[in-house]
């Protein structure tokens, strides 16, 4: 730790404060770093141990100009790891070093308390710089250029993983015993049973059976969502390529719980800064400069969404309606406007359901379950798109059903396409099969393109996606030179994977 005596002190006041208010998180260490390490930092996804590649470059580059025209400015960073790390700007000042290390406390309370980072890798520090002396030992032994562009493939591919997987044990259905009896034949006397089905017959036909089993049975027996494990499994890779795919594979799931609660994770952290700044750590004279970097952290700007601003609100707006028993029966069921509004039954439940929710919810979960109307009309919300005729974003609708359904659209999957994978052995030739899961919105076409290229550098033989365009059913074909478009009555029958959540 190199934090001066001064922060360290403002540390363990806040940490004090931070567990008095119940909050319950790994050891926390703080670093004191300039503007250039925190860039660098965080162009690495906080890993500064992370294997070498040039996009982090082309990150850091992208972060130092934007904070050099004043663009944007990283006040902090915070590591699920125990002990997590946090990284504070140097620059900061006291008033902002209280606020990041209230915030940080908060989160570091959500990541090790929030069940969808329950499995994640809380050695993640340590497990980076392993992924980086694997990736530096097969850059020496294969060259960099050939090691660095099979990442490139890798990379256009992470987003393609089952993040529900973690969570949800996937059954495989094996044969039926009945499925691999064979019929023998009858005899009233036993004597003539060795005669009339010999051995040798029955075991025959017993592998006979077994063969034509498996040459009918689908591979994969069910649709596969995780496409980099089913290309790790049974890709004709090498043994580095293997290896390089499973650490890209590994990283984006330690990534993914942040996906799916951006905005109870933000919301949780804010909140937590929020009513210790202003409840505890806060002096006098730190209040207007307080009250303005607080303003702007959860500021909402047009044609965006703020996930501080959000989850601040609704973790808010729970607990106020658990404080004042506005949940229930009897509540639901009330059908005056204005009793609902003044409802207050004051049975001051609000801190303990804000836990709750903090422990068991993801972002979608977390929006579907609590944005209420009158939430939205609080906060103003509504549903806006751009109007061709006129040229300029308008509100679409500003009806609630609508509003909700937009947003929970926009988080599912954090918005990414939900492949799967359909077949591994298409029309026995050993092609591999896609289906897009359509939900409205159309694949991009380029990105499509450049993504069954990848897929076929890993593959080795042709790949097919089936998908909606423009409200046509598409196959598109690519087979190492061109990328085609075929009929749909050449596709397999689409399969429901029943095990997602």
């Amino acid at each position: 730790m190199n934090l001066p005596p001064q922060y360290v002190k403002i540390q363990e006041e806040i940490e004090k404060y931070a567990r008095d208010y119940g909050l319950d998180f790994f050891e926390t260490i703080f670093e004191m770093v300039d503007y250039d390490q925190m860039n660098e930092i965080a162009a690495y996804g906080g890993f500064p141990t992370r294997y070498p590649h040039w996009r982090f470059g082309m990150e850091y580059e992208g972060l130092a100009k934007r904070y050099a025209y004043g663009l944007s400015k990283i006040y902090e960073m915070v590591i699920n790891n125990n002990p997590c790390y946090a990284y504070l700007l140097e620059a900061n000042e006291l008033v902002d070093q209280k606020i990041v290390m209230a915030h940080v406390y908060g989160h570091c309370d959500f990541f090790k308390n929030n069940q969808w980072f329950a499995n994640t890798n809380r050695k993640m520090m340590d497990e980076m710089a392993n992924h980086s002396t694997r990736v530096r030992r097969h850059i020496d032994k294969h060259g960099y250029d050939v090691v660095e562009e099979f990442i490139d493939r890798c990379l256009s591919l992470e987003n393609l993983i089952d993040r529900h997987s973690p969570f949800i044990k996937r059954h495989k259905e094996g044969e039926s015993s009945s499925e691999r009896t064979v019929k023998l034949l009858k005899t009233d006397h036993g004597y003539m049973d060795s005669f009339i089905n010999p051995s040798d017959f029955i075991k025959s036909q017993e592998d006979k059976i077994v063969a034509e089993a498996k040459q009918k049975q689908k591979f994969p027996e069910r649709p596969e969502q995780d496409v980099l494990l089913f290309l790790m499994n049974y890709g004709p890779l090498q043994p580095w390529q293997r290896d390089i795919l499973s650490i890209i594979r590994e990283e984006a799931y330690y990534y993914s719980p942040q996906g799916m609660t951006k905005i109870m994770n933000e919301g949780w952290a804010s909140y937590w800064h929020s009513k210790i700044m202003t409840q505890k750590a806060l002096k006098d004279s730190e209040v207007v400069d307080y009250a303005d970097h607080h303003s702007g952290t959860v500021a909402q700007q047009p044609g965006s969404l703020n996930p501080y601003k959000l989850g601040i609100e609704l973790f808010k707006h729970i607990e106020d309606r658990w404080n004042k028993g506005k949940f229930g029966k009897e509540y639901e069921e009330c059908d005056d406007y204005l009793v609902k509004k003044n409802w207050n039954k004051d049975v001051g439940l609000g801190r303990k359901k804000i836990f709750e929710v903090r422990r068991n919810y993801n972002d979608v979960t977390f929006i579907d379950s609590f944005l209420t109307e009158e939430f939205c009309v609080e906060n103003k919300m509504f549903v806006y798109g751009f109007n061709k005729r006129t040229g300029q974003y308008e509100i679409n609708t500003r009806v609630f059903p609508e509003i909700k359904k937009k947003l929970l659209f926009q988080l599912t999957n954090w918005g990414q396409p939900i492949i799967h994978v359909v077949e591994g052995n298409y029309e026995n030739r050993g092609e591999l099969f896609l289906e897009h899961l359509h939900e409205g919105v159309d694949l991009q076409p380029n990105y499509t393109a450049e993504t069954m290229k990848n897929l076929y550098v890993l593959w080795t033989r042709p790949v097919y996606l089936k998908t909606v365009m423009e409200g046509q059913g598409k196959v598109y074909r690519f087979d190492g030179v061109d990328l085609k478009e075929q009929s749909t009555d050449t596709t397999p029958p689409a399969q429901s994977n029943s095990d997602d959540v």
